[in-house]
This record gives structure tokens, C-alpha cells and sequence, in this order.
């Protein structure tokens, strides 16, 4: 019999099952994931995970029973091979699935180093999967040497955790600074000191030219012409939409998995969410690769595919463990053009805004800082720049 069939089991495809039986829907409801692990959390992996600080069964986000009981079929470790939109029709190779409304919340993908400069040599990791940092896990032994290719911020989680497990880290970025693209230059600084005080070299504005070795890594070449020897490295150069299902299904793709407001795709029985999917926020098409929208929006989807009808709207926050310092943040900082810094004791706090419009904020160890920028935000409401950068100043009186 055929029903709701979703494929991606990570964050959004398990938000999304338990929001339609949540919101009653009763009828054959199909989970499938190409990882053999029940969907788990991805932000901890690169973190908490890592340094050995949580097991395995704490990244679960439910237990195997919960589906059993909710009567959702969870198809694991087995890659979807097709899709036929004509038929309503989803392969597992030999194994057809019929649906009458089917959710694509397949994720991203890492970007790999070409394997013409190393990047298919022995002791070369990504951070994505449990299984990259399962395989990784080992390397982690006090004075060992690490490379991390990406000053982003998978790239620079993974750098703190090797210096507190007490290896010898370099991070190496082929743009000017590190988070380039996701951060004002204040906030790379504040990060860029902190990783230098615990011991990790960071070089910015240098490529990679390949990295060494027979079987397995054991240096690299850099754009300056040095060379360095290392015992591992990890590849953090950003994600790609996991798009491919999709495009050979024949859906429009446009910087991931195209959906109008709704989550819908250009075939009007499919819907998207998460990583993978593309929609309109403030006039421009855009991603956000982030938990909060992937369970949002996999959650709108689902009242959606029930037929409420309703525009997804977000409320973007991320967040960054490094050391002992969170950085929260909230909103997205595009197209801003001024930042105006807060500092109160150990709180420190970087504010964006374009023009006279408040964009973002980025709390460094300033929890009262990114719940009353996310309040502010939400309120749609601009704080004064000058009472924001007097430390005298009570943040909640801002929401008044």
C-alpha cells in the first residue's frame, strides 16, 4: 500500500516522520537512510564525540523502538538508486516502494580533495558522517601531527579538539582569513587568538598544493612552496547539497533542491527540507545548513504535505563549540556593511548591520547577548548601535 516514503535519515527526515504521525497522519509512512546508524545528531561528532565526551547511544535523536512503535518503517543502509516520479515509484535497487507523497531531505555532501593531489591517500579524513569520525578517532594520540585543510568551522572544532587531546595542529586556510564566508573579520580575530593561545598554528591566505605520500598521507606541499610533515589530516572545504536523486529524477535544481515556500518541488508530489533544499527568504534563494532549520523546516513540510498550507518563514541560529568558549548565533549576517562590538567582562559580542537595519549577532560566551539579539530579531526590531556598545547598558531594556 502506498504512503508517505521520506529519504534522508538524519536531522530533518526523522523530524519530519515524527511531525506527521504527531499531527495524525496514520497511513504507511516509509524512513529510508543509506548510513546503517537510526538517525543521530551531527553537530556533536565533530565535538563532543570526538573528545570522547559522548557515547554513541547520546547522539541518537530516538531509539530504533520509537519507530517500531510509531509504525514507521526505517530502511537503513540502503541507498535509494532512483526515483520515478511517474510511477510514484522509489528504487532500493530491485526493490520498488510506491508513494503518493514523497520528502527529499538527503542533506549535503562533503567536498573532497581531488585524489590527483592526495586527497584518496590513507590517513585523509572528513567530518560529515559517524563513520568519518569513527575512522578518524584513533589518529587523536597526544603528539601527533594534524593538518587541517579549511578554516571554517568544522574545520576549527576539529583543530580544538586535537589541541586538547594534545597534538601538534596547523590549520590552513586558501582564503585571506579564516571564516571567510560566514563571519566579520572581528569574530575570525577573536577566534583566530584563541586557537593561538592553545598551542594550533593557523596560515591563512595559503593553499594546498597536494599532499604527500605512497599509500598513506605523510606531508604536504604548500602554494609558498614549504613543505610540511604530518601523520593525518582532516579536509573541511565546505558541503554541496546532496542534490543528485533529485536532478535525475528531473526536479529543478537551483543551489540544492528548488521548493517555493512550502517546501514543494517542481513536481508537485514531492517535497524538500534540510541541507539539501533551496527556498526564498528576503527576496534571494538560499540554503541554511543548520539544525534549527533542518528540524523547522522539515516540521513546516510536514504540516504542509497535510495539507496547512503555510509558508515556512525561519528564525536562523547556529551555534560552535571550540575550547571552553560557545559562540550563538543568531540571525544571517548577508549584506551587512557595519559591526558594533559589546564587550562585558568575558562576554563578548559581534552585532551586524546594513545600514540602520539590525542583520545578526554573533555571542561569544554571551548567552544574554544571543537570546535578546534572537528576541530582537524576531521582534523585527534594530537596537541602538551606541547603547549596544556601552556596557552599561541592560540588554532587555533593547527590547523594550
Amino acid at each position: 500500500m502506498a504512503g508517505i516514503v521520506v529519504i534522508g535519515a538524519g536531522q530533518a527526515g526523522s523530524s519530519l516522520v515524527a511531525k506527521l504521525r504527531g499531527l495524525g497522519y496514520a497511513d504507511e509512512l516509509t524512513l529510508i537512510g543509506d548510513e546503517i546508524a537510526p538517525p543521530y545528531q551531527r553537530p556533536p561528532l565533530s565535538k563532543k564525540y570526538l573528545l570522547g565526551e559522548m557515547t554513541l547511544d547520546r547522539l541518537f535523536l530516538r531509539s530504533e523502538a520509537y519507530y517500531a512503535e510509531q509504525n514507521i518503517t526505517l530502511k537503513l543502509g540502503t541507498p535509494v538508486s532512483r526515483i520515478d516520479p511517474a510511477s510514484k515509484t522509489v528504487w532500493l535497487g530491485d526493490e520498488a516502494i510506491p508513494y503518493t507523497q514523497l520528502a527529499l531531505t538527503t542533506g549535503a555532501d562533503l567536498r573532497h580533495l581531488p585524489a590527483a593531489i592526495g586527497g584518496a591517500l590513507e590517513g585523509v579524513y572528513g567530518v560529515r558522517k559517524l563513520s568519518d569520525i569513527d575512522a578518524m578517532a584513533p589518529e587523536f594520540a597526544p603528539g601527533k601531527r594534524l593538518l587541517v585543510v579549511g578554516g571554517g568551522y568544522i574545520g576549527l572544532e576539529a583543530a580544538a579538539v586535537a589541541a586538547q587531546k594534545g597534538l601538534q595542529v596547523t590549520v590552513i586556510e586558501a582564503a585571506p582569513r579564516i571564516l571567510g564566508r560566514v563571519a566579520a573579520p572581528e569574530t575570525a580575530d577573536y577566534m583566530r587568538a584563541l586557537h593561538t593561545a592553545h598551542g594550533v598554528t593557523i596560515r591563512e591566505g595559503l593553499g594546498l598544493t597536494r599532499l604527500t605520500g605512497d599509500t598513506r598521507v605523510n606531508g604536504a606541499d604548500l602554494a609558498d612552496g614549504s613543505h610540511i610533515d604530518i601523520d593525518f589530516a582532516i579536509v573541511g572545504i565546505g558541503i554541496t547539497p546532496g542534490a543528485a536523486l533529485a536532478e535525475a529524477a528531473g526536479l529543478t535544481i537551483d543551489n540544492g533542491i528548488r521548493t517555493d515556500e512550502q517546501g514543494r518541488t517542481s513536481d508537485p508530489s514531492i517535497w524538500s527540507a534540510g541541507d539539501c533544499a533551496s527556498f526564498v527568504y528576503r527576496g534571494t534563494r538560499i540554503r541554511l545548513e543548520s539544525v534549527q532549520n533542518a528540524i523547522d523546516q522539515a516540521e513546516a513540510v510536514a504540516a504542509n504535505m497535510l495539507g496547512a498550507g503555510k509558508a515556512y518563514v525561519p528564525s536562523p541560529w547556529f551555534w560552535s563549540d571550540q575550547y571552553d568558549v560557545k559562540l550563538q548565533i543568531a540571525g544571517l549576517n548577508t549584506g551587512y556593511d557595519r559591526i558594533v562590538t559589546r564587550e562585558v567582562g568575558a562576554a563578548r559580542s559581534h552585532w551586524y548591520y546594513q545600514g540602520d537595519t539590525f542583520l545578526a549577532v554573533d555571542a561569544m560566551n554571551d548567552p544574554r547577548g544571543y537570546m535578546v539579539g534572537k528576541r530582537l530579531l524576531e521582534a523585527g526590531k534594530t537596537p541602538d548601535p551606541a547603547a549596544l556598545a556601552d556596557p552599561a547598558t541592560e540588554l532587555k531594556t533593547l527590547l523594550a
